[in-house]
C-alpha cells in the first residue's frame, strides 16, 4: 500500500475514534503521524516540525487572558447584569440571552466558554419564567457560534491560521460576518416557529432570580469593582490594539494576562487550570498529522475524493452537508475543520469555476450549524444546565433532531447563498 493512502488512512481512523472514544484525538494524530513517518522514511524531526507553534501560543494566550476574566467573575457579572435588563418581558429575554453568548464569544473566550458561563444563568431563568429549555438551548447556542468565528476567539484564530497556510489569508472579517449571519437567521427563524411572538406578549411579574458563580462571587452582588474594571480596559485593550494598530493577538494577550497578574486582578494559577488544554492539544496534533498528510500526497487523495462526490454546482451543499454530518459526533475546530480546510484548494482547482472561498465559507457554516446536537459540548452544556422540571430524555431527542436537521439546512444554505446568490464569499 503506497504511502499516501496509508496517511489518508490514518487521519480517517482519527475522525472515527474522535466521533465513537473517548481518547484524546489530538495524542493519537501525533502517535499515528510518528507510525506513519516510520514507514515513510521520514524521520521524527520532520514529523514534530510540523507541531503549530504559533497557533499553540496563540489559543494559549487568549485562552489564558480570557480565563483570567472567567476567574475574577468580570464575565460572569456582565451576563448577569444584562439579564435585569430585559424587565421581565419574557420574549426578550431568550434574545438576550443570545446577543450575551454572541457578544462574549466574539470577544475573546469562544463559543465553548461562553455558553459555559450563559447556559447555567440562562435555563435557571427559563425555568422561572416558563420559557422552553430547548427554545433556550437554540438561543444561547447559536449564539455562542455566531462569535465563534471573531478574529480574537479560539476558533476564529483556528479556522483564520488554517486558511492562511493554504493561500486564503484575509478573510477573517468575512468568515466571522458569514458565519455570524448564518447562525442569526438560523436562531430566530426557530424563535419564531417556536412561539416567540407569543413569549413577546407575556411578562414575568415576579422578581427573577439570576444565579452567579459561588467562586468568584456573592449570589446577589451585582457590582463591579477595581478588579472587574481593570479586567475589562485590558481586554478592550487588546481588542482596539488588534484591530486599529494589528498587534499579533496572541503576543497582546499574554502581555494582558501579565498585566493582570501584575495588578493582583487576576488569579493566575486558577486561570491556568481554566485554559481548554484538551481541546488545544487537540487542534494542534492534528495539524501535525495534516502537515504530514501534504508531504506524503495524502492530503491530495482525499482532496480527490471529496471533489469525486461533487459538482462545481453542488460543492458548496455536499461539503457543508459531510462538513456538519462528521462535526455531529465530533469536535468542529479540533477535528473537522483542521482535515477540511486545507482540501479547498485543490478542491477548487479540481472542480474549477468554484471560488475557493466559497467551499471554505460551506465548511466553516456548516460545520457549526449543528453544534447545538446534544452530542456536542454547547448542547451537552445547556442539557446539564437544563431546570429540574424539564424530561431530560425529551430535551436530548429535540437537540438530536435539531442538529440532524442542521445538516440538511445548512447544505441549503450554503449552496443558497454562497452558489445561487453567492453572496458573502468576495
Amino acid at each position: 500500500m503506497d504511502v499516501a493512502t496509508i496517511s489518508l488512512l490514518a487521519l480517517l481512523v482519527t475522525i472515527v475514534v474522535s466521533c465513537t472514544i473517548r481518547l484524546h484525538v489530538g495524542f493519537l494524530a501525533i502517535a499515528l503521524a510518528w507510525l506513519v513517518g516510520l514507514y515513510a522514511g521520514i524521520d521524527a524531526n520532520q514529523v514534530m516540525a510540523g507541531f503549530p507553534t504559533r497557533l499553540f501560543l496563540t489559543l494559549a494566550g487568549v485562552t489564558l487572558l480570557f480565563s483570567q476574566a472567567q476567574a475574577n467573575g468580570t464575565l460572569d457579572r456582565i451576563a448577569r447584569r444584562a439579564v435585569l435588563y430585559c424587565r421581565g418581558n419574557a420574549g426578550v429575554i431568550p434574545m438576550m440571552f443570545f446577543a450575551l453568548a454572541f457578544v462574549l464569544a466574539s470577544i475573546g473566550p469562544g463559543n465553548i466558554a461562553a455558553t459555559a458561563i450563559i447556559a447555567p444563568m440562562a435555563m435557571a431563568v427559563a425555568g422561572q419564567v416558563r420559557i422552553p429549555a430547548f427554545l433556550v438551548a437554540i438561543m444561547v447556542g447559536n449564539g455562542a457560534n455566531a462569535g465563534s468565528l471573531s478574529p480574537i476567539a479560539p476558533t476564529g484564530i483556528i479556522v483564520n491560521g488554517i486558511m492562511a497556510d493554504v493561500g486564503l489569508a484575509g478573510f477573517e472579517w468575512h468568515n466571522y460576518l458569514n458565519n455570524m449571519v448564518a447562525h442569526t437567521v438560523i436562531a430566530f427563524g426557530a424563535y419564531f416557529l417556536l412561539g416567540g411572538m407569543k413569549l413577546i406578549r407575556r411578562r414575568h411579574s415576579e422578581e427573577i432570580e439570576v444565579p452567579g458563580n459561588p467562586d468568584t462571587e456573592a449570589a446577589n452582588d451585582w457590582s463591579f469593582d477595581r478588579n472587574h474594571y481593570v479586567t475589562m480596559g485590558v481586554i478592550f485593550a487588546l481588542i482596539v490594539g488588534v484591530i486599529f494598530f494589528g498587534i499579533n493577538i496572541g503576543m497582546g494577550a499574554f502581555m494582558g494576562a501579565i498585566l493582570l497578574s501584575l495588578f493582583k486582578v487576576g488569579d493566575e494559577l486558577k486561570a491556568v487550570n481554566l485554559i481548554p488544554w484538551r481541546v488545544i492539544m487537540m487542534v494542534c496534533g492534528v495539524t501535525v498529522l495534516i502537515s504530514l498528510l501534504d508531504e506524503t500526497g495524502g492530503l491530495a487523495l482525499f482532496t480527490q475524493l471529496l471533489a469525486g462526490m461533487s459538482t462545481p454546482d453542488s460543492v458548496t451543499a455536499v461539503i457543508a452537508f459531510s462538513t456538519g454530518f462528521i462535526s455531529i459526533y465530533s469536535s468542529t475546530s479540533g477535528v473537522v475543520l483542521p482535515a477540511m480546510l486545507p482540501t479547498v484548494p485543490g478542491l477548487a482547482n479540481l472542480l474549477g469555476g468554484v471560488e475557493p472561498i466559497a467551499i471554505a465559507s460551506a465548511m466553516n457554516v456548516g460545520g457549526h450549524l449543528v453544534d447545538v446536537s446534544a452530542l456536542s459540548t454547547l448542547g451537552a452544556l445547556c442539557m446539564a444546565a437544563a431546570p429540574k422540571t424539564e424530561d431530560p430524555r425529551a430535551l436530548f431527542n429535540k437537540l438530536m433532531a435539531w442538529g440532524l436537521s442542521m445538516t440538511i439546512v445548512g447544505a441549503a444554505y450554503c449552496y443558497l447563498l454562497f452558489t445561487v446568490l453567492e453572496i458573502g464569499i468576495q
